[in-house]
């Protein structure tokens, strides 16, 4: 399994210039190459390198491999798209292979090829970033953010041996409670919530003041939302996944698949702050960074169908819009059994979890009907 590894270079002044130069060069004959590409009707990289390949070497002050790369790079951009010219950012990221960027571990010390030859520049980066970059295999982007210059690297993780199971942990995801699992363990929106009201307080204020020192504040807000949602998930995807493994189960989730565009849809017939509240999460993230941490800790997961497992009894299968008395409360209109509406969900994602994992041989339909197990 690939996992990107992230690394904080800390050039010298002198060195952050030459990858300065080495990002303006490299964007600049991507750029030339992009316009020759559209021009000419080339889009192949093994064309482009022919027709190409030497005048950008005359042009441009960059060494064979880097060439081959933004080669590379400009037929990738045209590959679902031929009708428009492709342009580049001036500092926009560049590639690297393992002829022009090694990374040493021991000594956190990252040799790199530049426009005034290579250089061995000291990185810093967190423990759970050091541990993957023993796997480091294949291609490696510099990139520059926010006057920063990073390597994103490529690190090829074997997978660990999926484990033999004994059940089901359900996860249902939603709004106001950002996961909620089959054992009944939430994962509160609260926290979520108010940062969101915070930062669209904070941004707001600045806006309105628009002097130079807000538009300053306003540059280094930008982003730090978006990060402490990345971590939140992080956080929930590690402690399902834990839990399953502790616990010898697999992990049964919706498929989600496009799930956004109906947010959206909803969100467009809400008033503002509602609207924002809807659309704020990302539940593809989330399923993302559980789908890759099962692949580590070898836990399997599995996806079904979510249609009605809200609204649809876990004890005796009865299924109806009216079950669902409000947001938070379930109350089955048949055996009059009464849960937590997530938490309800959730089961009948476990349930579905186990038809589709084959721990059950008979289906769990919903249609009203009681659910009657055997053992598979």
């Amino acid at each position: 399994m690939k996992i990107t590894a992230k690394i904080h270079l800390r050039p010298t002044p002198e060195q952050a210039a030459a990858l300065l130069g080495t990002l303006l060069e490299a964007n600049a004959a991507c750029n030339a190459l992009a316009q020759y590409a559209f021009e000419h009707k080339v889009f192949k990289q093994y064309d482009l390198h022919k027709a190409q390949y030497y005048n950008l070497k005359e042009t441009f002050r960059l060494s064979s491999q880097l060439i081959i790369r933004c080669l590379s790079k400009v037929a990738d951009s045209y590959k679902l798209d031929k009708e428009n010219q492709r342009t580049f950012r001036a500092t926009g990221g560049i590639a690297y292979d393992a002829r022009i960027l090694s990374i040493n571990p021991a000594k956190s010390i990252a040799s790199i090829w530049t426009v005034d030859g290579r250089l061995k520049i000291p990185y810093t980066t967190n423990a759970h970033n050091q541990r993957l970059l023993a796997f480091q295999k294949g291609e490696s982007d510099l990139v520059l953010v926010k006057g920063k210059y990073f390597l994103l690297l490529t690190c090829d993780i074997p997978d660990e041996n999926t484990d033999e199971f004994d059940d089901v942990l359900g996860v249902d995801l939603g709004i106001v409670s950002i996961a909620t699992d089959s054992d009944g363990q939430t994962f509160s929106g609260a926290k979520v919530e108010a940062a969101r009201q915070w930062y669209a307080k904070r941004r707001g204020v600045l806006q309105s003041v628009g002097t130079k020192s807000a538009k300053r504040s306003l540059k280094k807000l930008s982003g730090k939302q978006k990060r402490f949602q990345r971590d939140t998930n992080h956080v929930i995807s590690k402690s399902l996944v834990v839990k399953a493994k502790a616990t010898s189960r697999a992990i049964s989730m919706e498929n989600l698949k496009g799930i956004s565009k109906q947010v959206r849809k909803e969100a467009k017939r809400l008033r503002q702050p509602q609207r924002a509240k809807h659309s704020n999460w990302s539940f593809d993230q989330l399923k993302q960074f559980v789908g890759y941490k099962c692949q580590l800790y070898g836990v399997v997961l599995t996806t079904i169908d979510p249609r009605n497992t809200s609204r649809t009894c876990h004890v005796c299968g009865h299924c109806a819009k009216a079950n669902r008395r409000s947001q938070a409360e379930f109350v089955c209109r048949s055996c009059f059994h009464s849960d937590s509406a997530d938490v309800n969900a959730a089961k009948n994602i476990k349930l579905l979890g186990r038809q589709s994992t084959g721990l059950w041989s008979r289906s769990f339909t919903f249609q009203g009907q009681a659910p009657r197990f055997s053992r598979g």
